[in-house]
């Protein structure tokens, strides 16, 4: 059971939008709070996608009593295009290229004594890498057709969705700027390996639809049982996308349970797929009775066997049974994985 400065820690993050009651995170918790008190350092947050980097970037700032009066930008490394990178980082001069009608602040100056977080960085074009670099280490920017350099007091957050270090290694991002940005390093764990925060995320998700959906107080216990073992490779994104659909198909009562899990998909079964699906699931009930078998426990041993059974089809490519079982292909990866089977072709 958490002690009350984990309690203090855990709502202090809530409050800024990071709900957590897992273990796992509570020294990256700890680890963010330090350093938004430590107002000048680099922060690099890994993590995959929809894991709360921004969120927790964002926090960061909101911490920082020094830069938090100060604007927070967000650049997204993976959208900006190398001929306009420099330009909209650095700024630029009037008629320093073909359109520069005017002058422009860059994105370094006008997060000037605030923030700026770098999204996707592993995604940042090579070129710009050594640039980037000197701006980190100087903290001077010099615009796009200008000869004179102008100071910048930024503190810079850098978020990627893949580890940097095996991109360093390959040749594919520079090692001194991954060790710029490398001086706190917070790693978020996926959603799969939080399973203790699935009610409390998903309470505040429909929450934070309560104004068009009705609002929801509980998520039933045989619900989570059967959401843990989802692999959900959208993290959080993905579960909030799921729990509107649940919000949408809601026909009445406060709580989330396996039928909204159910009904979030409408039924395009035939008359006779319908009657076998009611032969089927009376036989698993059986077998759950007999053996006294966890509900959880007996839907992961069917989601096993009926991968293996699929695997086992022959001729099929990992592709083929995606499409099959109306699915993405990285959504089965994880689920073969997660039940150690062999993910095939």
């Amino acid at each position: 059971m958490p002690d009350h400065s984990d309690l203090e820690l855990q709502n202090l993050f809530a409050g800024l939008g990071f709900v957590t009651s897992s273990p796992e995170m509570l020294p990256v918790l700890a680890r963010a709070r330090k350093a938004a008190q430590v107002s000048d350092i680099t922060v690099l947050i890994e993590g995959e996608t929809g894991t709360g980097k921004q969120v927790i970037a964002r926090a960061i700032h909101q911490l920082d009593q020094k830069r938090r009066g100060f604007p927070f930008i967000t650049v997204h490394c993976s959208t900006i295009t190398e001929a306009l990178a420099e330009s909209e980082l650095f700024g630029h001069q009037r008629g320093a290229f073909s359109g520069a009608v005017s002058e422009r602040k860059g994105l370094f100056q006008a997060a000037n004594h605030g923030t700026l977080l770098l999204d996707d960085i592993n995604d940042l074009p090579a070129p710009l890498q050594p640039k980037l670099l000197d701006v980190v280490q100087r903290g001077t920017v010099r615009p796009v057709g200008c000869d004179r350099e102008t100071a910048v007091d930024v503190r810079i957050i850098a978020a990627c969705n893949q580890p940097l270090e095996p991109l360093v290694r390959e040749g594919r991002f520079r090692s001194d700027l991954y060790h710029r940005l490398n001086v706190v390093k917070l790693s978020l764990p996926p959603l799969r390996d939080r399973g203790s925060d699935l009610a409390q995320v998903m309470l505040a998700l429909a929450r934070r639809h309560s104004r068009i959906f009705t609002p929801i107080d509980s998520i039933e216990p045989a619900l989570l049982a059967l959401l843990v073992c989802q692999p959900f490779p959208g993290n959080v994104r993905e579960l909030e996308n799921t729990v509107q659909r649940m919000l949408f198909a809601k026909t009445g009562g406060t709580s989330l349970g396996v039928a909204d899990w159910v009904n979030q998909t409408p039924p395009q079964a035939e008359a006779g797929e319908t009657d076998a699906l009611t032969e089927v699931a009376h036989v698993i009930w059986k077998v759950i009775d007999q053996l006294d078998m966890p509900y959880a426990q007996a839907f992961q041993e069917i989601e096993k066997r009926v991968l293996e059974a699929a695997l086992n089809t022959q001729g099929s490519t990992r592709r083929q049974i995606a499409q099959r079982l109306h699915t993405s292909e990285r959504t089965l990866y994880y689920k073969l994985r997660s039940h150690g089977l062999s993910s095939g072709a």
